[in-house]
């Protein structure tokens, strides 16, 4: 099964990272789990860039559910592209999505993968509002 990425997302960040010797597995590609975090990396570096405040046990993210879906095997040495894109804020969450390139592969999508986000108070352990900063990177334009 895969899932699909929407046209209407929205551009918000990018970022780099290398993909580290200790990320492969016996079959000499990065691990599918490990696409997971590649993901959660691309995920924290786009949130510290909006300059919001998240407090582990205060008002932040939470992840609901997440997809990945792998379209060709990264493999030591590399630097991978994320490209960090939103869509649809609602009350108080956000859907996410990431594409995955190798930095001197541009334009081949090697994962892409998604997670819907809720903005949480950890002490009440209820959704409260999305911040308005994240609301207004999900307009186009």
């Amino acid at each position: 099964m895969r899932f699909d990425l929407p046209e209407d997302k929205v551009l918000v960040h990018t970022s780099q990272f290398p993909v580290r010797w200790g990320d492969m597995d016996a079959m000499g590609h990065v691990n599918n789990s490990v696409y997971f975090r590649y993901l959660e990396i691309a995920r924290l570096d786009w949130l510290a860039s909006t300059g919001l405040q998240v407090e582990p046990h205060g008002i932040g993210p939470v992840i609901v559910n997440a997809f990945c879906n792998f379209h060709l095997q990264l493999a030591f040495p590399a630097e991978v592209l994320a490209r960090m894109y939103v869509r649809r804020p609602g009350r108080s969450s956000i859907e996410t999505y990431t594409t995955m390139e190798r930095l001197d592969e541009p334009g081949v999508v090697y994962a892409s993968g998604g997670a819907l986000i809720v903005w949480v108070d950890q002490r009440l352990r209820k959704s409260v509002p999305l911040p308005d900063a994240l609301r207004a990177l999900a307009v186009p334009g």
